[in-house]
Parts: C-alpha cells; structure tokens; sequence
C-alpha cells in the first residue's frame, strides 16, 4: 500500500472523526495428498471514517482509495451522524480520549520468497512425510498468510501506521482403523511474514514426528468414560476456554446486553489460582501474536486485567462503553477491513502461569483424563460452553494411560474456573486463532495447563 499523508485532511474534520485507509492481503495454498488444490492471492483495501455526534454515530467507506474519495468518506460519515443526532436525540457528551502516535512495521527485512518458492517449500512437507510415514491415509498441508497494513487519523489526535502480518502452516494427517478415519491436526507459526516465521522444510520434521506419534496413539484409543471428571486442560484447551468462554463475557458490549459477568466487579468468579489478561501488545517482555498499539478508535491500548486471583477486576472497552461504565477505555476497539465498524475485540487472552510443574500435576490425579488439544466449539454469554477435544489421554495411579478417542467437554466456564487447584508454571500461546464475534479478526489466546473438575462425553 502506497504511503498516504492523512494528517492533510484533518482540517475536514467538523465533529469527532476517526480516518482509517487500511489494506488486507491474504495468500493460501494447499496441498492434499501431494497434489495442490488451492493457491490464491487475495487484497482488500480502501478508506473509511467515522464520526460521533452527542450519542450518534455516522460511517461511510469506499473501496478506492484517492484525494476525492477521502474527502467523500469524511463528508459522508459527518453528514450521516449530523443526521441521526436529529433524530435519536442522545445528548450524550464527548467520548472518553487517550491518544497517542505510534508506527509500527513488522515487515520482514529478508528478500522475499516467490508464490513458486512458497509452494516448493510446503511440497518439500509434503515429500517427507509421504517418504516417512507411507501407511498415512491422507496428508492435508495449508499455508495461510495475512498481512494488515493500516492507517489512521483521529480528530482527538492519535496517529497509527502500521503492518502486522501473520503466517501459519497447518498440517492434518489421518489414519483408517477399523474401517474409520483418525484424524489429528496442529497449526505453526504466527507473527510475521514467512520469511521470519520459517526457515527450512526440515525444522518441521521433529514436529511431523511428534504429530504421527500422537495419530497413532489416538488410533488405538479408547473412549472415555462421561461425566464429571478430574481434567488437566493443557494449554491450547485454556487457550480456548480463556478466549471463547470468558473473554466474550466481559466484553463491555455483550454485558450491557446481559452478559453473566454484569454487575459482578470485585466478586469472586473463579479459584483464586486464576488470573486472565486480554494484553495489548507485549507479555512477559515479548510481543504479542496480534499486537495493538493504538486500537481502531485511536485510543493508546492497555492491557485490561480481567481476572485478578479470582476476583473479577473489569470488563474490555471502547470509547462509547467507557464512556457509559465512566471508566477509561482500554483499546479493545477493532476493525478486520476498511469497510467494518470498529467493535469491542478481544486481543491476547490469557491465563496466567501459575507455580505447578505439569509432571506433578499428572502424579496429582489416580483416574483422569490430560486433554491436549480443542476442535472448533461454542460458548455463549452465560459462559456455558462444549468444545470437542482432538486429543487427549487417560491419567490411571498419576501416569499417561491411553490416548482417548475425539470427545467434547462442556460446562459453564465460570464454575470450572473456580473448581481449578492447580496451575503450570509455563504458558504457551495459540497463534493462529481467530475470533468470529459479526467480524473475522485474529487473536492471541494462551494458557498454562490447569487442573480442574470437569464435564467430559464418552460412551
């Protein structure tokens, strides 16, 4: 995307505006069974704005991006809002303000793979595990890249340029046994572009390795026994549990339409071993998978503790449910094209670490089960969720026993969360996940390994 000078019309400005020019460009290849069935390129991009009148909103958006276009949108968004403030009468006062200028391009500085090197590099995936594991029944290997460049002018001052990219492999290999397929999954990668993501087709072979060993062992598994278990939920499942089953809860927007979480600040909603921060952009001194400095509505983003030793602390905002909580916003304000709105995010959600070993959890438990890994699911703002677990082992006299067939858990996250007695000492995060909440938007979840009491299907 060509360099754009926004601050020229800012003098355009009349009411409160947020200028956004942004571009999305994807990449996908993939390769099934050694043959390509996929490999596209896709961009999106063009200009939008956004204006706020006493409590009414105006937006408008074009998909060219030029001098007059630009001033269309601003005209637009200004006219609109000028408009509906005639007509709902909010009389509301001005909206809560954090601004700041940042840029930020994490753009790689290596040269550049082609689309024909791309291909060679997951064909080369492809080769070794057909050379290595011939009794696979199907083999599934997906690239996806995306990169976000954007940038933003608000009347209240903020500045954002910025890029943020993103790759990730996925690989899927399956297995027939007795007739059925088994099949098991994981994802690679994270932020970045490729060339600072992955180096060599051979680093995956350590990774190939341990993925078939856990295909074989769930192809010899067992199903587990239902009900109301004693669970380790390693970190991809907290992850998802932290993200899908709490985060949306205390999202400002979902609790002022009635979310579990309303009118619970500074309660107790989970064990005191629990701790869960959406951060901005840096944990534990390293960026982020998605980081936001500046969210959408120009405000500086701040990490929003949400859970603080099992005390529920606060909620995630924008500007207008800051400005009704009479909080400050945090920056959870996001947008995935230029022609969204932005709404409350999530951004990285997690779990804290804790100060157990997960050997010594595993000893913990005489007859368990350690859940590994998280299929697609659902949740709601009651916080009751069922995900399917892809893998998964039994725990018989404090040791692995077999690995279980695909199953689900469910639950309501908040009384979960407080049966947790155990947390690991180390987090691990998702880097390829995404949120689907009317907008598809990339998100970092994490989590430690945490023990807890548990609804799990079986036989």
């Amino acid at each position: 995307m060509k360099t754009i000078d926004l601050c020229q019309y800012k003098e355009l400005f009349s009411v409160y505006t947020e200028l956004r020019v942004q571009n999305n460009s994807e990449l996908n290849i993939t390769f099934v069974n050694g043959n390509i069935v996929k490999n596209s390129q896709s961009s999106t991009s063009g200009v939008s704005a956004r204006a706020y009148l006493n409590g009414a909103w105006g937006f408008a958006s074009h998909a060219e991006i030029s001098d007059e276009t630009i001033k269309k949108v601003i005209k637009e968004a200004t006219d609109n809002a000028k408009f509906l403030d005639t007509k709902v009468n909010k009389r509301k006062g001005p909206l809560p303000s954090r601004p700041a200028s940042i840029e930020k391009d994490f753009s790689t500085k290596k040269s550049r793979l082609t689309q024909k090197e791309l291909i060679h590099f997951l064909k080369e995936i492809d080769e070794m595990i057909s050379r290595k594991y011939p009794k696979i029944a199907s083999r599934k290997i997906f690239l996806n890249t995306l990169n976000i460049e954007k940038y933003l002018l608000t009347s209240d001052g903020s500045y954002l340029k910025a890029m943020i990219p993103r790759s990730n492999i996925y690989i899927s290999l399956s297995l027939i046994k007795n007739g059925e397929p088994v099949t098991i999954t994981d994802a690679y990668g994270g932020r970045g572009q490729f060339e600072d993501v992955f180096s060599s087709p051979s680093d995956f072979e350590e990774k190939i390795d341990e993925l078939y060993r856990h295909l074989v062992n769930k192809s010899e598994g067992v199903l587990p026994e239902p009900g109301i278990k004693t669970c380790i939920i390693d970190a991809d499942i907290a992850g998802v549990l932290a993200h899908e089953a709490i985060g949306h809860t205390v999202e400002a927007d979902l609790v002022l339409g009635g979310s579990v979480a309303y009118g619970k600040i500074g309660e107790q909603v989970a064990s005191p071993l629990i701790s869960i921060i959406d951060f901005a952009n840096t944990c534990f001194d390293e960026t982020c998978p998605v980081p936001v400095f500046i969210d959408d509505e120009g405000t500086e983003a701040k990490d929003a503790i949400l859970i603080e030793n099992g005390v529920l602390k606060s909620y995630m905002h924008n500007k207008e449910s800051a400005q009704y909580f009479g909080v400050e916003p945090t920056g959870n304000a996001r947008a995935y094209l230029f022609s969204d709105e932005p709404l409350i995010r999530m951004r990285n959600t997690a779990i804290l670490p804790g100060n157990d070993t997960l050997e010594k959890m595993i000893e913990s438990i005489d007859d368990g089960y350690y859940l590994v890994k998280a299929s697609n699911g659902q949740a709601d703002t009651t916080s009751e969720f069922m995900f399917g677990v892809t893998l998964g082992y039994e725990i018989k006299n404090g040791k692995l026993g077999r690995a279980i067939k695909d199953t689900t858990i469910s639950g309501v996250a908040f009384d979960v969360l407080k049966t947790v007695t155990m947390v690991s000492n180390e987090i691990k995060w998702i880097s390829s996940g995404w949120c689907g909440k009317k907008q598809p938007m990339p998100v970092g979840m994490a989590g430690p390994a945490i023990k807890c009491q548990i609804n799990i299907g079986g036989r």
